[in-house]
């Protein structure tokens, strides 16, 4: 009798896990919940909406994705890579450069002036996805869609025209590589974590920001800081990512139907970090912070400063060197 008992037990257990996992079939939906850590406004979060919307629309609700905004669900930027491996979130907005701790070559795109503009990125990307998508799949998970933080840079008190006024100061960074450039230039760089932000600018903790220009919207640094300087010192992207778990309860038409609309979804998806970095500027300006002319001289002095985290980087990791190599070669770069 008990052996029976056990028998029909584990028999309960198998067919619970299979029916977890098994292709969710034209009758019923799949709901994933996606951790987003900016908040409602941020253009970001507003993007993974409409990326949710035209995938509920086009699979007749059979992929129902509910996106969770301002670390409503618990989980801090660095820890979302981990997170959807782990299936604790089967989706994720995740931003590139916080998981280096992981995986070092998510901050190749954000090494210090490596890349110029979205252009450059483009190009950049053209050999850096195949080998983080490899990445992917080593945890446990596919990437959907990429969409870059747009244009950096840094917000402080003081105006500065060189950047020996600029040493010491307390800056906050959201990634290690950035961290690491302002530390490079003389600031005194510290990481903080979104969440973490506003209160350390009010208790005086840092006394200046390296980011973007939406993030500075979002976080009102009007209420703290006076000058913006337009340093473009890194780029980064966050990566749109679902658990291969997750993602294998979707019927291969379904799946199909959300890579097609992430496809076509991603570049509308530039063009408007692009067109958010201009309008958050004028934004900040409208409420009285002032851009900062960074003179050739002193941006010349920040980038020979910085010039060493290549190099760094590259012998650390040498896996990017063969992408590095490729992308300056078809820009016509040493």
């Amino acid at each position: 009798m008990l052996k029976t008992i056990k028998n029909i037990a584990y028999g309960a257990v198998a067919i619970l896990a299979v029916a977890a996992f098994a292709p969710v079939s034209a009758s019923h939906a799949a709901t994933f919940d996606l951790s987003e850590v900016m908040p409602e406004s941020n253009f970001g979060t507003q993007n993974v909406k409409k990326f949710a919307d035209e995938v509920r629309s086009a699979t007749d609700g059979r992929v129902n994705i509910q996106v969770h905004a301002g670390g409503a669900l618990g989980f801090k930027g660095p820890e979302h890579l981990r997170a959807v491996r782990d299936g604790l979130v089967p989706m994720a907005d995740v931003l590139g450069s916080q998981q280096i701790g992981d995986e070092a070559l998510f901050g190749l795109e954000n090494v210090p002036f490596l890349v110029s503009s979205m252009d450059d990125l483009h190009v950049l990307h053209k050999y850096w996805r195949p080998e983080i998508e490899k990445v992917a799949t080593k945890y446990n998970q596919k990437f959907l869609f990429y969409v870059p933080s747009p244009k950096q840079y840094m917000y402080l008190k003081i105006k500065a025209d060189s950047v020996d006024q600029l040493l010491g100061i307390k800056i906050r960074g959201a990634d290690k590589t950035t961290v690491d450039t302002m530390k490079a230039i003389g600031m005194a760089g510290v990481q903080i974590p979104w969440g973490e932000l506003i209160p350390a600018l009010a208790s005086g903790r840092v006394d200046g920001v390296a980011t973007s220009a939406t993030s500075g919207v979002d976080g009102k640094f009007w209420e703290f800081l006076k000058y913006i300087y337009p340093s473009n010192h890194t780029w980064g992207s966050n990566i749109v990512s679902i658990n291969l778990d997750a993602w294998n309860k979707i019927s291969a038409e379904d799946q199909k139907t959300v890579m097609d609309i992430a496809t076509k979804l991603e570049p509308s998806f530039w063009d408007v970090a692009r067109d958010k970095d201009l309008e958050s500027v004028a934004t900040m300006q409208e409420h009285g912070m002032d851009i900062v002319k960074i003179s050739p001289a002193m941006f010349a002095e920040m980038q020979a400063k910085a010039k060493g985290l290549l190099n760094e980087y590259l012998a650390r990791v040498p896996e990017a060197g063969p992408i590095v190599d490729a992308y300056l070669a078809e820009l016509g770069r040493d």
